[in-house]
């Protein structure tokens, strides 16, 4: 008997800077993102991509299609989560959200914490819409790589837990595909009554 193969999963991925949005220069967010997640995931990914400004009507609705008409099943947001004035992308966020997630900020502000004295000005936020996880993100890649993946040792063993050992439970219970994850990249952590069998390719 064959064993099922791994289920399909959408993801958003939005950028969110005034210059790069104008092409004053390249952006680096949603290829990083593409980058990790498609190391960190097994699963089948179909992208939804957006390069969009600091404005927070446009992030709001960018945010809203991604769930409402393009279904996504996770949407990660980069950059505009700090203190300047046109940093709104955690009130946008907020502005669609059904339910908040604060333990993802926490943990994104503790790790960004052992590199930065800085990282406390970050204001990353998680909410849920509908059946959709969304976070927002630090803007450079090397902190998106951080507070996804967590910190290891020199041996390779987890000192602290990235935020994306989380997700896949997450999107479990709110209805969503049962993620699988590459653990040299990020070992997800569900409860041993929510694990399925093995998957194949």
């Amino acid at each position: 008997m064959n064993t099922p193969s791994f289920d399909p999963v959408r993801i958003g991925v939005v950028s969110i800077s005034d210059r790069a949005s104008r092409g004053v220069y390249e952006d680096k967010g949603i290829p990083a993102l593409q980058d990790w997640l498609g190391r960190a995931l097994r699963n089948p990914i179909t992208w939804e991509t957006r390069l969009i400004p600091d404005e927070r009507a446009d992030i709001a609705a960018t945010l809203r299609e991604l769930v409402d008409e393009c279904h996504c099943n996770l949407v990660l947001t980069t950059g505009g989560t700090g203190p300047a004035p046109r940093d709104v992308t955690p009130e946008a966020t907020l502005d669609v959200a059904d339910k908040e997630m604060p333990g993802f900020g926490e943990q994104m502000r503790q790790i960004s914490l052992r590199f930065v004295p800085t990282a406390i000005l970050s204001r990353q936020v998680a909410v849920i819409r509908r059946q959709t996880l969304i976070i927002n993100l630090p803007g450079q890649p090397k902190s998106i790589a951080e507070t996804l993946e967590g910190l290891k040792d020199a041996e390779g063993r987890t000192v602290v837990h990235g935020i994306f050992a989380a997700v896949p439970y997450c999107i479990d219970l709110i209805g969503g595909p049962y993620l699988e994850t590459d653990e040299t990249v990020c070992q997800a952590f569900r409860p041993k009554s929510a694990i399925r069998p093995a998957r194949t390719t």
